[in-house]
């Protein structure tokens, strides 16, 4: 369980093979993934994605092989869209000694079960059907209806999904296993909304600009501005409620 299963040289290792606390991994992963948090981390734990050690105290200590295995299944959540189940399953091959293959970005995802979809119909990574939404996510179609009456995942006009509503779906679906309905989720909502506001009122004369290296670079800072943004979230959540990471 705790081989490593490539990515070699990503920078997720810890170095000289020393143990991290919970924290220490949060913050390591966060570099690559701003959006992980400590209950995903947990969360996978609890999949069986990955087995930190325990000290007497019951306190959860990473090594190197964990945090690689842990980005590695947060890679192929983001660059794939691929259930816990296939993700587990494509680990334990590599564990064996097997080369299983995974589906490039913005290719078909024939490790996906159940959608029966031909070749040619089948959504690429950018945009994602309902169906596929559904199983990415692991979640039921009466859920996501319930998360769309709320605002909380938002078809386009073509009926798809973007890459940001899975991680949407599956953060929405983690968050219920705690007891969050998505009426509890409706004031992240409205303070995402008014993030994105104050982050389309900096890129905006940028994005008007005659210069196409000055509109490029507008969507560079939109992405940066965003990931700032995250992450002060994140803390700001954090101090409010005097979180101990360990």
């Amino acid at each position: 369980m705790q081989t490593p299963t490539g990515g070699a040289g990503s920078g997720t290792a810890t170095a000289g093979g020393r143990l991290m606390s919970i924290g220490g991994v949060l913050n390591q992963l966060r570099d690559e993934f701003p959006e992980v948090t400590i209950s995903k981390i947990r969360f996978l734990e609890s999949e069986g994605l990955v087995e930190p050690r325990r000290t007497p105290s019951g306190y959860r200590k990473f090594s190197p092989e964990d945090v690689e295995r842990l980005a590695q299944v947060l890679r192929m959540q983001r660059d794939h869209y691929l259930p816990l189940k296939v993700i587990r399953e494509h680990l334990d091959a590599l564990a064996r000694g097997e080369q299983p293959s995974l589906p490039s970005a913005g290719a078909p995802r024939e490790l996906l079960d159940g959608l029966g979809e031909p070749e040619a119909e089948r959504p690429t990574a950018a945009r994602v059907g309902r169906a596929e939404l559904v199983a990415a996510a692991e979640v039921t179609e009466a859920e996501l209806v319930e998360w769309e009456s709320y605002g909380l995942v938002t078809a386009g006009p073509d009926g798809g999904f973007d890459a940001e509503s899975v991680n949407v779906a599956r953060l929405v679906a983690d968050m219920g296993r705690f007891g969050l309905e998505p009426r509890h989720l409706r004031a992240m909502k409205a303070a995402a909304d008014r993030e994105a506001g104050l982050v389309e009122q900096v890129v905006a004369p940028l994005r008007l600009h005659r210069n196409p290296q000055t509109r490029a670079h507008a969507e560079a800072t939109t992405k940066e501005l965003a990931a700032l943004s995250v992450r002060l979230h994140a803390a700001l959540v954090q101090t409010a409620l005097g979180v101990r990471l360990h």
